[in-house]
């Protein structure tokens, strides 16, 4: 269910900042007629904490509303520090109808080894959802280390690992120790590629905002063994993918999407648009791959 692309799914609003409920259900169609292979709402890619439990609820459900369609799987974010909360959040998502849960390691608090194990164990234990860890030292302040992780992956219904450690030797080493029907995906888009021909599954994408089909295939592609077919793909957007880090996630990710007319560039605080220079850079990566024509000053 979770082999190939998902898309880490920006939240729109509106300029009031209340969630913006036509905008999302069109960025969700947009994802689905791509061919996109499954949907993440919800993530930090969807400035999550920065919504109401309500917001989240809605988020998901019009998620899932309209991928029910396609029966597009739809894997809930469902993380944070406070593993009663999480737990809660997760049953929450269970009953609307959620595929799957893609859960973040705990952040700030920065548990120990056996914490983590003992946090995804009773998260796994209260709901029967399909779960996916979420790996990403550098947001949360602690790995979770290859160890660990295959400890966790007896775990029947811990069923992957989206690995964004940024340490390709890291994901070597948790692709040897895991079982076969453990999925690791790649947390980051610019090295999909060489975490897939060491044998992982495919991608959670926040470039695949923009771009929904051509990840999808840069990953389809890697899935047939064509890794010459999915480096043409990458070495053209992989200017975009750098873009999208021109500043904290997802603020170049948002800015790109109001430049392609999809939706209103506003962002909830702590997190602000990107300054202009960022923004000039953001342009010219979407101009150089025709996302958006270019816009020449007056002389």
């Amino acid at each position: 269910m979770f082999t190939g692309c998902g898309t880490a799914l920006v939240t729109p609003f509106r300029q009031d900042l209340s969630l913006d409920e036509t905008a999302m259900r069109q960025l969700v169609q947009r994802q689905i007629s791509a061919g996109i292979n499954f949907l993440v709402p919800c993530g930090t890619t969807g400035e999550s904490p920065t919504l109401s439990a309500a917001e989240q609820r809605r988020v998901v459900e019009i998620t899932i509303e309209e991928a029910r369609r396609t029966k597009t799987p739809v894997v809930a974010g469902a993380g944070g520090n406070n593993t009663a909360h999480v737990i809660e959040m997760a049953r929450e998502f269970e009953k609307l109808g959620a595929d799957g849960i893609l859960s973040v390691a705990p952040y700030y608090n920065r548990p120990t080894q056996e914490g983590l194990y003992q946090h995804y164990k009773a998260i796994a234990a209260a709901i029967s959802l399909p779960i996916i860890l979420y790996n990403i030292p550098g947001r949360t302040g602690v790995n979770i280390e290859p160890a660990t992780v295959a400890r966790l992956a007896e775990i029947e219904n811990i069923v992957g690992v989206k690995e964004a450690s940024g340490s390709i030797g890291q994901m070597a080493v948790v692709l040897a120790s895991v079982p076969k029907r453990f999925a690791v995906l790649s947390g980051d888009d610019g090295i999909t590629i060489p975490l897939m021909a060491l044998g992982g599954r495919g991608l959670i994408s926040v470039v695949s905002n923009e771009i929904p089909a051509e990840m999808t295939r840069i990953v389809q592609f890697c899935l047939a063994n064509d890794f010459v077919a999915a480096r043409e793909i990458h070495q053209r957007y992989f200017g975009l993918m750098e873009a999208n880090f021109v500043e904290t996630n997802p603020g170049p990710a948002k800015a790109a999407m109001a430049l392609m007319g999809l939706l209103e560039p506003v962002f909830r605080l702590p997190i602000v648009a990107p300054k202009p220079e960022n923004l000039a850079k953001i342009r010219s990566a979407l101009e150089g791959v025709g996302l958006i024509q270019q816009v020449y000053a007056a002389r």
